[in-house]
């Protein structure tokens, strides 16, 4: 937990940095010559021409054959690793087939939500690698479900103010910090699942008695799903009607907030009002599922049971839950930031307070699969992206988040490394730094070059 605190100061402090410099040039360029710059004016037509909708056809060539490799790719590892994979959509949407930035991240909710939508089914009929409890962690995702969906309304306020360098400078940062974290974690699981299996061979090696039977038989399978219960029984195990219908409450609450909030004028004062009630609706939810938590935490040091009621071994002190709530909440701001489904902080973070890698993808699949349905649906009553290229992504990315969890299952299976799932969730992110760090590095040259304003905007004059 510690290393994880450090992650999270270096990351605030470098995110402080950066507003802080976005801070100094948008005052350096308030006070350049008129002719040396454009006016707020001219940076607003600009904003508009940039965000023009762009729609091509859905047509078969080689945009479409590529777009459909790298989305079925993307899925297939993006919600193995828990991530989504919307760093790696938009690029391709906007570069290889040439839709608009809006539009692109957009149809990168749509792929988002048919992968961890596909990926759910698939780990709903898998039984707990090592317990007798579901797969998904219902008690993780009810904590981080609200602040994830308040976070992405943050973020998506935050990208109208925000210019774009800042924007591609914190991505880069938080990208390279949590890719390299999860990359060293996935490195010291593979040593130690070395270790394991070298010690099941020599089990497997044990001498024989005069009747060629074995006088050691033990064999030990770590995170490997079991098959000897029936489907019906795991999906009995795994499904939790009331957990999913608290869960559902909250994504129509917010979904509703949205919608009207979507329809009223621009920094109203309705329009405010409903932007404060999401807090409400966040917090309660929140707060229950944490003091919960916390109490139940307590009772069992109080009986001195060490078992911990879910998959994370953080203690839950109040500590660690305002700490929990505010990445949470920073994943819901890089996932309106971005377009994606906030998997880039839930998922590291899942595996950072303990939990297994298995449990990990699962719980943060679920838990995007909710949140990316939300802004779907909100895109779709608002008319921002083309239905039949939208559906045919979707497609793409069904059928690549089932086969994704399949295969890398056999694979954990076959090998005994789930380290594997960490290695793809690390270099997910990191292709992603890559891609979004490079188109937004020379887009923000091209600002420069045009003497463009470089600070922040005013909310409701962008809108």
């Amino acid at each position: 937990m510690a290393s994880t605190k450090g992650l999270v100061l270096f990351l605030v402090s470098f995110f402080s940095l950066a507003v802080l410099a976005a801070q100094l040039l948008g005052q350096y360029t308030l006070h350049e010559p008129s002719g040396a710059r454009v006016s707020n004016s001219g940076l607003l037509l600009a904003r508009l021409s940039d965000v023009e909708k762009v729609w091509p056809e859905l047509e078969f060539g080689w945009r479409l054959a590529v777009a459909t490799v790298i989305g079925f790719l993307g899925s297939a590892c993006g919600t193995v690793g828990g991530v989504g994979g919307g760093g790696i959509f938009v690029p391709m949407l906007t570069l290889i087939v040439g839709f608009d930035t809006k539009s692109a991240a957009a149809i990168s909710k749509c792929m988002i939500m048919g992968a961890s939508a596909s990926s759910v089914w698939y780990n709903l009929r898998v039984p707990h690698p090592t317990k007798e409890v579901p797969i998904i962690d219902y008690d993780l995702a009810l904590l981080f479900q609200p602040m994830l969906m308040l976070g992405i309304t943050v973020g998506v306020a935050l990208s109208v103010v925000f210019p774009y360098w800042l924007i591609t400078v914190l991505i880069i940062i938080l990208f390279m910090g949590t890719s390299s974290r999860s990359f060293c974690k996935a490195l010291d699981m593979w040593k130690e699942e070395s270790i394991l299996n070298k010690e099941l061979a020599k089990q497997q090696e044990a001498p024989v008695n005069s009747r060629g039977e074995l006088l050691i038989d033990t064999p030990y399978e770590p995170l490997i799903p079991k098959e000897e219960k029936s489907l019906q029984q795991v999906l009995g195990m795994n499904i939790r009607w009331k957990r999913l219908l608290i869960l559902f409450i909250v994504w129509a609450a917010f979904l509703l907030l949205q919608l009207i909030k979507n329809y009223s004028a621009v920094c109203s004062v309705w329009y405010w009002v409903l932007f404060c009630l999401q807090f409400p609706v966040a917090m309660v939810v929140f707060g229950h599922e944490a003091v919960k938590l916390y109490k139940e935490h307590k009772k069992r040091i109080c009986t001195g049971n060490t078992e911990s009621i879910c998959e994370a071994t953080i203690q839950w002190t109040a500590a660690h839950i305002a700490f929990c709530s505010l990445c949470g909440i920073l994943g819901g701001c890089v996932g309106g930031l971005l377009g994606s489904g906030g998997g880039f902080i839930l998922g590291p973070l899942l595996l950072e307070i303990g939990v297994i890698p298995q449990v990990a993808s699962a719980t943060a699949t679920f838990v995007m699969m909710y949140s990316s349905s939300l802004s779907v649906v909100e895109f779709y009553l608002l008319k921002r992206f083309p239905i039949p290229f939208a559906l045919y992504m979707t497609l793409v990315s069904v059928l690549a988040g089932f086969w994704g969890q399949f295969l890398v299952r056999k694979l954990v299976t076959i090998l005994k490394r789930a380290s594997l799932i960490v290695f793809i969730l690390s270099g997910v992110i990191f292709a992603s730094a890559v891609t979004m760090g490079v188109i937004g590095i020379e887009k923000s040259i091209t600002m420069i070059e045009n003497h463009e304003f470089m600070g922040f905007l005013n909310f409701c004059s962008s809108q």
